[in-house]
């Protein structure tokens, strides 16, 4: 089989600060930008990768979400407990600077990890917990 991730989901409330944060802080294409019953659904992805996207989607337009679920999910996205993505980077201290300088918010810096990677930890503006990895 020949199967490739081609999208994922991550949750968000705010379109313009996540714009700000993927467009200018992570230098990601902005693909499509769709509005639909006052909610944006924002599609990102890598310069240069057009085969691999990330949906920024608001979660309170998910359809069948009753009020309890979506309440649950806000609490979960500000602990940033509800959605993670991990990114690889050729050189992870200048991708870790430039997310500095933008005020991102940082979780972890860069470190060696026990189980054999380089990375960092920062979130989005929803909460999403990103990790990078140094890519070998």
């Amino acid at each position: 089989m020949d199967l490739t991730i081609h999208s994922t989901f991550l949750p968000h409330f705010d379109p313009e600060a996540s714009l700000a944060f993927y467009r200018d802080a992570l230098d990601f294409d902005i693909r499509k930008d769709v509005a639909f019953g006052g909610h944006r659904w924002i599609t990102v992805g890598p310069k240069g990768k057009p085969d691999t996207s990330i949906v920024l989607y608001p979660p309170n337009a998910t359809p069948g979400v009753t009020d309890d679920e979506k309440r649950t999910i806000a609490e979960m996205m500000a602990k940033g407990t509800f959605a993670m993505l991990l990114l690889g980077a050729k050189d992870l201290d200048t991708v870790f600077r430039r997310l500095q300088d933008r005020d991102a918010e940082i979780v972890q810096e860069p470190t060696d990890q026990p189980y054999g990677v380089r990375d960092f930890a920062v979130r989005d503006p929803a909460g999403n917990m990103i990790r990078i990895q140094q890519l070998q």
